[in-house]
């Protein structure tokens, strides 16, 4: 926990852990058997105010610090990583509106999203423009009071189950990213066509989605200023790859905490593993590795808090965390042995679901991209 966290956050955070251990990690290995959607556990996570902890009090949300966000969104993926992920899917839809809209679309939106009434999803990425936005096809056309929109966009989570999608388009095709802009979709509008859940390898109960649009748009539905989208989306994503590395450092604690157990009670020739040296130095390597990429989430956290430029720590704390929890949980699986392979224990869920994590918010490849860039010209 956060040494910066008030007695009402820990207060707070306590309370997130009991509901996380109650509620969520009982029924995390049926969601992921049947790939029930993790929008099962919506009510209880608004009833505490989950789904609006990234927005401010003004908004309908609790407004927590950008560190004890980092905390809860940890705590939620220890316990399921598919419900940290679905939520957070939501907090990349609402922070873009709350960051790149006005006044009016905000009050329009934040307030049902913050209780859980609407749930978001964020359409940037495109089947043939994931890691680089600037080459997104989607065209949003104006004509008169309303846009043309029309495109399809890929891999975009909650999308079944939202009640709005930011979808980002571009209104001058020959700007490149600067002619990129947002918009509030209602999914049940006509010309919107959501596809079946894709099957994924992990993270099943948080459904991704391909969505087709051929629709009108109100211009009032446009979230900021014609080609502000771009800058938006790239706000959006620094905070949501602080959350990835929360989410992270959250399941690789989960597998570290089971590999401790295991290793106390496992017994090898009458003796318990924990006593070998050997696997000793793999639970300091895997309790190292996740301290240090608590750090480096916690760092761009506060300066996010700070109102300081965080991009290049966002991109540091996701890099590092995102291939942590793969070491991390591998190392826990293999320390579990033939058992760690079975269903029948957790580790190799953790394992499939954090693999993602090199992925989603850019690639490790493009966050080293942003962090070379970042060195070479300081």
């Amino acid at each position: 926990m956060t040494q910066t966290a008030s007695v009402e956050h820990r207060m707070l955070l306590d309370t997130i852990e009991r509901f996380c251990r109650e509620v969520l990690a009982p029924k995390a290995a049926e969601i992921d058997r049947t790939g029930r959607s993790a929008t099962c556990h919506l009510t209880g996570l608004s009833e505490l105010g989950i789904m609006g902890l990234n927005l401010p009090e003004e908004h309908g949300g609790i407004g927590l610090p950008a560190p004890v966000l980092f905390e809860a969104v940890a705590l939620m993926a220890a316990a399921c990583g598919s419900t940290a992920s679905m939520v957070t899917a939501h907090w990349l839809a609402t922070d873009s509106v709350l960051i790149g809209g006005d006044d009016a679309i905000r009050a329009r939106i934040l307030p049902d999203a913050a209780a859980g009434i609407k749930l978001g999803a964020f359409a940037l990425s495109e089947p043939g423009a994931g890691s680089n936005p600037a080459e997104m096809t989607a065209v949003a056309t104006r004509e008169g009071d309303h846009y043309r929109l029309s495109g399809t966009k890929h891999f975009i989570s909650n999308a079944g189950e939202a009640g709005f999608i930011v979808v980002y388009a571009k209104t001058d095709k020959a700007a490149g990213a600067r002619g990129i802009s947002a918009f509030l979709v209602d999914p049940k509008r006509d010309g919107v066509r959501i596809f079946a859940p894709e099957q994924t390898m992990g993270l099943r109960g948080s459904h991704i989605c391909e969505i087709a649009f051929d629709c009108t748009v109100p211009a009032m539905d446009r979230i900021g200023p014609e080609g502000s989208g771009f800058r938006t989306a790239l706000k959006v994503l620094d905070a949501g790859r602080v959350e990835i590395a929360a989410c992270s450092v959250g399941i690789a604690e989960a597998a570290l905490a089971a590999a401790v157990d295991w290793s106390r009670q496992r017994k090898v020739g009458g003796v318990p593993i924990a006593d070998f040296q050997g696997l000793q130095w793999m639970l300091a390597d895997m309790a190292t590795d996740i301290a240090a990429a608590r750090a480096l989430g916690l760092t761009a956290a506060g300066r996010r808090e700070h109102g300081e430029r965080f991009s290049k720590n966002a991109s540091m704390a996701k890099l590092f965390a995102s291939e942590m929890v793969d070491r991390v949980t591998d190392n826990a699986l293999q320390i579990h042995g033939g058992y760690g392979y079975t269903a029948g224990l957790p580790l190799e869920r953790y394992v499939r679901d954090c693999r993602i994590f090199r992925i989603f918010e850019g690639s490790s490849e493009i966050q080293r991209n942003i962090i070379a860039r970042w060195v070479l010209d300081s």
